[in-house]
């Protein structure tokens, strides 16, 4: 035989050895935005290198194979000592390894930290999200910590660091450690307040003796952790390390691994504290309220992870119609294709903005920043999130059948996507902590007006779109059954005011017309014939 029938045609190439980064035209835009040009030079620099590592084919093999590896539990060693350890495949500690490098965990230290790591997270979420997550925590255990300074004084630099250092040892012999979460309780899940875990003080003011179980802890193998448990004075935070100072093991055992729909080379683990040392954080019954911060940065990388799914998704989608050829031309040339392509690509502008945005609040940090914060990160999350997983599964049939085959990266992307919709508090979470600001904190308001008010008369639909919603904002009072609707139109009118005041006329003019005009149907595709839709495609398509 000759072998005629296995010659491969009409195949795409690999998309590898390109810069993620700076193949993201609005991701880059955003940057350029939101960054003080003293730092942009540096910044583009450190982003493009991480770019181009991540789309080097021998971490895409990593990525591959620790997905394919997932976490294995010991609980005791040979002579049967408890151990509580998590074994993970190389390539995982590899990934985890270069995240660090990239100072993904080193926002607090330097200027513009913010947006430089929130571009850099959006980039290496889509090599392999689950090594995101101990990333995450690790950044946004910073804030927590430093309501006592001293605790702040001595975690901070190791957790800021850019080594990555996995052994379980005593922490004042580590150059950097990382940070985990056991917050939920399975009883309670996001009703952190039905905790039931017990704090006992052991005398010195400080310190206590943790007893209870946690349902959901993530990274149980970094090197401390924030829980929630129930003092004398109620719900307070606590600081518990994985090693105590002489070397021994915190009592800390690992009862089980979640077997999880994605996030497979991430492992979360039920946890139950038997006389466990811990160090509190914060004023003892104020639990919640020192968690606040951290919650809300662990929030806002979900917005930014979502957002780097769907630009990963995209892409994928857009390389293959760019090389596949059917009925007579390339698929990315048909206008139906085209019009699938496109909207695709308004959902991943448009989450990529908003999520920059909202770094850059962090950076600025002032009293009205903050303010927006309070309301516009819920309602980010809750919208760019709940988007994430209907572009993945809408990319993932632009491959047609290669796109529900394990090889082609799209079956991960969508098993990825509902994660971040759940995690950190899901829907009905977020729409409710978006009536709470609404209704306690007038200055939240204020803000959020202020800001989309900076695009009002540039597009006729977004001015429709703010008087409708200042119409449903005037009743409070029993709108917690339109708590969802009422978030969804919040999320959606900052959105398009960022895309107004930024993006390429034709990007906008797309967004307002499907999204807040009645010109865009129920699924992706159905944008109006009479748009600029090679444009918003070309933008979004990866310079290989």
């Amino acid at each position: 035989m000759d072998g005629t029938t296995h010659t491969v045609t009409n195949q795409p190439p690999p998309l590898i050895g390109y810069d993620v980064y700076a193949a993201d035209r609005a991701l880059t835009a955003a940057v350029e935005r939101h960054l003080d040009p003293a730092l942009l030079s540096d910044a583009t620099s450190e982003l493009s290198a991480l770019g181009r590592s991540a789309s080097a084919a021998q971490l895409q093999e990593w990525a591959v194979q620790a997905d394919q590896n997932p976490p294995r539990l010991r609980t005791h060693d040979r002579y049967g000592n408890r151990v509580d350890e998590v074994d993970f495949h190389p390539a995982w500690h590899r990934l985890l390894g270069k995240g660090v490098a990239a100072g993904l965990t080193a926002a607090w230290t330097r200027p513009g930290g913010h947006v430089r790591r929130a571009a850099g997270l959006l980039v290496w979420t889509q090599v392999e999200a689950g090594n995101c997550c101990p990333l995450s925590m690790t950044h946004a255990a910073v804030p927590a910590l430093r309501h006592e300074p001293d605790l702040a004084a001595e975690w901070e630099p190791r957790l800021t660091s850019v080594i990555y250092d996995r052994e379980l040892r005593p922490a004042r012999h580590k150059a950097g450690a990382l940070f985990g979460m056991a917050l939920t309780e399975k009883q309670g899940g996001s009703d952190l307040r039905a905790n039931t875990t017990a704090a006992r003080p052991l005398g010195d003011g400080r310190s206590y003796e943790l007893t209870g179980h946690k349902w959901f802890c993530s990274a149980p193998m970094s090197d401390g952790f924030l829980v929630l448990a129930r003092a004398p004075e109620g719900l307070t935070c606590f600081l518990v390390p994985r090693v105590l100072e002489d070397g021994t093991r915190n009592p800390f055992h690992l009862q089980r691994l979640k077997d999880k729909l994605g996030n497979r080379s991430n492992a979360s683990a039920e946890v139950e504290l038997a006389g466990t040392w811990a160090r509190r954080v914060g004023e003892e019954g104020r639990g919640v309220r020192t968690v606040v911060e951290m919650v809300a940065a662990t929030r806002l990388d979900c917005v930014l992870a979502s957002a780097g799914l769907m630009r990963q998704a995209v892409v994928q989608a857009i390389h293959h119609c760019d090389h596949r050829e059917a009925f007579g031309g390339r698929l990315a040339d048909k206008p139906l294709m085209r019009n699938v392509l496109a909207d695709l690509a308004l959902e991943s502008e448009a989450a990529t903005a908003l999520g920059l945005r909202l770094a850059a609040a962090c950076d600025d940090g002032g009293e009205q920043e903050r303010a927006l914060l309070r309301i516009a990160v819920p309602a980010a999350k809750y919208w760019v999130t709940k988007r994430c997983t209907p572009v993945t599964v809408e990319a993932s049939e632009c491959l047609g059948g290669n796109g529900y085959v394990e090889e082609s990266g799209m079956p991960r992307l969508v098993r990825e996507s509902p994660l971040n919709s759940i995690w950190e508090g899901a829907g009905n979470v977020q729409a409710l902590d978006v009536l709470r600001a609404l209704r306690r904190e007038p200055a939240a308001l204020n803000a959020y007006l202020m800001e989309i008010g900076r695009a009002r008369g540039a597009d006729h639909r977004l001015d429709a779109a703010i008087k409708g919603l200042l119409t449903e904002l005037a009743d409070l009072e029993s709108i917690e059954g339109r708590a969802r609707r009422l978030t969804e139109r919040l999320a959606l009118v900052l959105q398009a005011s960022l895309l107004v005041r930024f993006a390429p006329p034709e990007v906008a003019d797309a967004f307002c017309a499907s999204r807040l005009g009645e010109d865009g149907g129920a699924t992706f595709g159905t944008l109006p014939a009479t748009l600029d839709l090679e444009s918003v495609v070309d933008r979004a398509r990866p310079e290989v």
